[in-house]
C-alpha cells in the first residue's frame, strides 16, 4: 500500500481533471502491469528477502513511481521536450543484516529526452540505468546500481496477481472520495547478483510486488500509514495497512489481504486484525522514532506474530519526504520474512491530504 508519496514535488493540478479510482474496475494482466496515465500517481513496488550461498541475508527494495503533472485534457502538442506530462521518480535500497547496513538511494527525472520513461516495449518504467523489464513469459527482470550498491534480478511469479479492496478498489479513508486500484504479485521467486561497494553476491530468494494507481491523496486527518507485508514458510501471504490519524488512531477503512497457498485471497476488515507497537528505534538523521517491532494479531486466521527488523536503521532519509522501509523477521505462530513501511513519523505528510 505504497501511494503518492512524492506528490509535495509535482505541479497542482486539480483531482477533477484526472480518473479516479471507482469501484468496478476490472483487472487484466499483463495490461495491467503497464502506466494508467489517466491518474495522477502510480508506482511500481517491488521489495524482498535474499541470501547468497552462505546464508548471508539481505534485503532490497526497487520503487518506481509516475506523478502526473498534465491532466489528460491538457496534453496537447508541447512545443518544447521540457513540457511533459508526468515526472518519474525512483527508490533504491539495500539492507545488508549481517553487516548492520542499510543503502538508499533516489533518482528523480523529467524524462525529456528519453533519459527515463514508460512503457517502451517490454520496458515498464526507467529512469537513466535503473529499469523494470516485463518479460513475454510473465517474469520482470529490475535493475538499479549506485556508487554504493547495485542490483540486478530476475523475478518469476509463483502466484497470480491478487486485488485488493472490494470491487476492484482499496479504500485509503473513511471519507468518501479516498481510494486506489491495487494489486499485488505476493510471492515471486527471485534470482540474481547484489553489489555492496566492491563486494558482488550472488543472490536468490523472494519478491513482493505492489502495483497501484490513483489520483486521490490522504484525508486531511490522516498524518501517514504503517504497512506489512508478510511471506509465511507454508506458502500463504499477509498484507496489513494502517492509515494513521492525528489522533494516533487507526482509520476504520484500514484493511488487509490474506493468501492461501493456492493463491486465494481473503479481505481482512480494520476490526479483524491488530498491530500493536513492541520497540521503537529513534533516527539520528531526522529525530522520527518508529516502531520497528509490532505484535500482530489476525484472530479468524489464528495468528498471534511478532514483527521485528533486521535491521534497526532502515530510514530512507530523503527531505522533504523521510520514512522507515526496510526488512522484517515474522515468528510466532507462523513464521515467515518480510518488509515493513512506517510513513509519517518525521512530519506528517501534509502535503499529501486533499
Amino acid at each position: 500500500m505504497k501511494f503518492a508519496l512524492f506528490t509535495f514535488v509535482a505541479a497542482v493540478a486539480l483531482a477533477a481533471d484526472w480518473k479516479t479510482a471507482e469501484p468496478g474496475w476490472q483487472y487484466g494482466f499483463p495490461r495491467d502491469h503497464h502506466a494508467h496515465a489517466d491518474f495522477k500517481t502510480e508506482w511500481w513496488y517491488f521489495t524482498g528477502n535474499l541470501s547468497d550461498t552462505t546464508g548471508r541475508r539481505f534485503g532490497f527494495e526497487i520503487t518506481f513511481f509516475r506523478e502526473g503533472v498534465r491532466p489528460p485534457a491538457q496534453r496537447t502538442a508541447a512545443l518544447s521536450r521540457f513540457v511533459v506530462n508526468d515526472l518519474k521518480f525512483a527508490h533504491f535500497a539495500i539492507t545488508d543484516a549481517r553487516g548492520g547496513r542499510f543503502l538508499f538511494r533516489q533518482k528523480t527525472s523529467r524524462g525529456s529526452f528519453g533519459e527515463a520513461g514508460f512503457d517502451d516495449a517490454n520496458r515498464i518504467a526507467w529512469i537513466d540505468d535503473w529499469s523494470l523489464l516485463l518479460n513475454d513469459d510473465g517474469s520482470f527482470d529490475l535493475h538499479a546500481v549506485s556508487n554504493e550498491g547495485a542490483a540486478q534480478l530476475h523475478l518469476r511469479p509463483m502466484k497470480p496477481p491478487v486485488v485488493h479492496g472490494e470491487d476492484g478498489i482499496s479504500l485509503k479513508a473513511s471519507s468518501a472520495g479516498h481510494a486506489s486500484c491495487y494489486y499485488s504479485i505476493t510471492r515471486l521467486a527471485a534470482a540474481g547478483e547484489l553489489r555492496i561497494g566492491a563486494t558482488s553476491f550472488s543472490v536468490h530468494g523472494s519478491s513482493w510486488f505492489d502495483h497501484e494507481w490513483a489520483t486521490n491523496q490522504l484525508a486531511p486527518d490522516q498524518i501517514g500509514w504503517n504497512w506489512l507485508c508478510v511471506q509465511f514458510s507454508d506458502n500463504t501471504e499477509l498484507m496489513l495497512y494502517q492509515m494513521r490519524l492525528a489522533n494516533g488512531q487507526a482509520d476504520p477503512s484500514s484493511s488487509g489481504t490474506y493468501v492461501d497457498a493456492d493463491g486465494s485471497a481473503v479481505r481482512l476488515k480494520s476490526n479483524a486484525f491488530s498491530m500493536t507497537p513492541q520497540r521503537f528505534w529513534k533516527s539520528s538523521a531526522s529525530g522520527a522514532a518508529y516502531p520497528i517491532e509490532w505484535r500482530v494479531i489476525v484472530p479468524e486466521r489464528q495468528l498471534d506474530l511478532v514483527v521485528r527488523a533486521v535491521v534497526d536503521n532502515q530510514e530512507l532519509n530523503l527531505p522533504p519526504l523521510t520514512y522507515w522501509e526496510g526488512a522484517v523477521d515474522v515468528t510466532g505462530t507462523k513464521s515467515g520474512v518480510g518488509y515493513l513501511e512506517l510513513t509519517g513519523y518525521a512530519a506528517p505528510l501534509k502535503a499529501l491530504q486533499r
